[in-house]
């Protein structure tokens, strides 16, 4: 199926574009992107007085699976996300059970790719349960899909805990470390 996306102003932070421009797409995927593209469309849409811009990241979401599916579910937020422009999602650790295992890490990201509405990069918690006592594994848990670390809303007192959970990550890779 061909969609041609008319007159709408293109923003590409990569290639520094801002202008009016036709966007041609066939079967989900970027043809042409141009000026008064004259082609043959199944649907076209007028863009006119419309922004078209790459999908948004949301690097603080709250998705409540698991233990809190009465607010929140991995599918509803994927769907809210999506419908707001966002393509990529990162949600903060405050579930129940935490995020502070591969094995948790694994079931939502597995859960996710079964949504499979926009990219989900989960943070893990940085101490277990999100109690401020007990570090996670951090290897294993980049090792299982964390994008970063986090005990979201639960700050870490333990200043030797901060500095012993930053020099454990950097030992591993370098990556944005949130302590609030």
């Amino acid at each position: 199926m061909k969609i041609l996306f008319k007159n709408g102003t293109v923003i590409d932070y990569a290639s520094k574009t801002e202008e009016v421009l036709d966007i041609l797409v066939e079967d989900a995927k970027i043809i042409k992107v141009e000026k008064d593209i004259n082609e043959n469309a199944d649907k076209v849409v007028d863009c006119n007085g419309l922004y078209i811009i790459p999908g948004m990241i949301d690097m603080h979401c709250h998705l409540r699976e698991p233990g809190g599916e009465h607010k929140e579910t991995i599918e509803t937020g994927s769907k809210s996300a999506v419908k707001g422009g966002f393509t990529s999602i990162c949600p903060m650790p405050n579930t129940k059970p935490t995020p502070d295992s591969a094995i948790v890490l694994s079931e939502i990201l597995e859960k996710a790719k079964k949504v499979n509405l926009c990219n989900i990069f989960p943070f893990s918690s940085v101490t277990k349960e999100e109690k401020g006592q007990e570090l996670v594994d951090f290897k294993s848990q980049l090792e299982a899909g964390a994008i970063a670390f986090s005990d979201d809303g639960m700050p870490v007192e333990s200043s030797a805990m901060i500095r012993e959970a930053m020099l454990e990550t950097n030992k591993i890779r370098k990556f944005c470390f949130r302590t609030l």
